[in-house]
């Protein structure tokens, strides 16, 4: 038996998929171009993952997902997860930034700074470009300095990490194009 098993489900972006184990969620999959590459993803990324029913708590976290993709605020305090044998440095980073609220930013450096060293930002991008978990622990909403995005590892990467800003009303520099469509356009254009 797999140390880990995923469902994939739809959302108002494509179809994601989340990864458990006994001791709780260890991936959140962003869409790839269709429900068979984000199972592919998961399956390059968690081998050996056994598609299945999620528990209820894991089940939680796939509405909570769902929720927060429709503009929602849900929170995943709750959410148990399973980081495996990630870095310490990397987990206080991800300490730091699951404290962010949807609708808000911080900057890479803001995130060194509570480290204790300012200079530590680059090494807090690259924690949070091994995020296994995002949306649940949410790194899109770290940028770069001087209202820059900064990078996303996601497939689609910075215009993803865009599009998720801008579901949360928390885009870098103001509204973006796809605040100027009406919500109906914004779901059709996907």
């Amino acid at each position: 038996m797999s140390a880990y098993s995923f469902a994939v489900f739809d959302t108002e972006i494509g179809p994601c998929a989340i990864v458990w184990s006994a001791r709780g969620v260890a991936g959140v999959q962003l869409p790839e171009t269709n429900e068979r590459a984000t199972s592919a993803r998961v399956a390059r990324r968690f081998a050996g993952a056994q598609e299945a029913e999620p528990p209820p708590d894991v089940q939680r976290a796939v509405d909570g997902i769902v929720a927060l993709l429709r503009g929602e605020r849900p929170d995943f305090g709750d959410v148990a997860m399973d980081f495996g044998d990630l870095p310490e440095f990397n987990l206080k980073v991800y300490d730091i930034a699951r404290a962010i609220p949807a609708g808000e930013t911080m900057t890479y450096g803001e995130i060194a700074e509570r480290l204790g060293d300012k200079l530590l930002a680059r090494d807090v991008g690259a924690a949070l470009g091994e995020n296994p978990i995002p949306l649940i622990m949410p790194c899109h909403r770290v940028l770069a300095g001087g209202g820059k995005t900064g990078g996303f590892s996601a497939s689609g990467g910075v215009v993803t990490k865009l599009r998720l800003l801008t579901i949360e009303g928390a885009e870098p520099g103001g509204p973006t194009l796809f605040d100027r469509l009406p919500l109906e356009a914004r779901r059709q254009r996907g």
